[in-house]
């Protein structure tokens, strides 16, 4: 399962609007970076029949079944710190983050 804060599920709302179209927001992991997984976010117009759809506070998650696997579990903030904000993850399954915070590995 995957879930959203409710400042995070605001902020999507939000970009959805202003984009007025799509059914929700796709998470996938890319092989990338210094420590080998990163996340990845993107608009979704539709789903795909092996997709899976969480729904939290409103927002329609949409993950891809071998995604689904590295970040079962995981919870989706809106974060700003200083100048910088951005969406970040709570995920039960990461082990280590790289020293940019870009990447990440998986607990064996």
């Amino acid at each position: 399962m995957i879930t959203i804060t409710d400042i995070g599920a605001e902020r999507v709302n939000h970009f959805l609007e202003n984009r007025e179209s799509g059914v929700g927001i796709r998470i996938k992991i890319t092989t990338t970076g210094c420590s080998g997984y990163a996340y990845g976010i993107e608009f979704a117009d539709e789903t795909n029949p092996e997709d899976t759809v969480f729904e939290s506070n409103g927002v329609k998650i949409i993950v891809d079944a071998k995604s689904l696997l590295m970040i079962d579990g995981t919870e989706m903030d809106y974060v700003k710190e200083g100048i910088n904000a951005g969406f970040s993850f709570k995920n039960p399954l990461e082990d280590t983050k790289c020293g940019c915070g870009e990447s990440f590995t998986l607990k064996k």
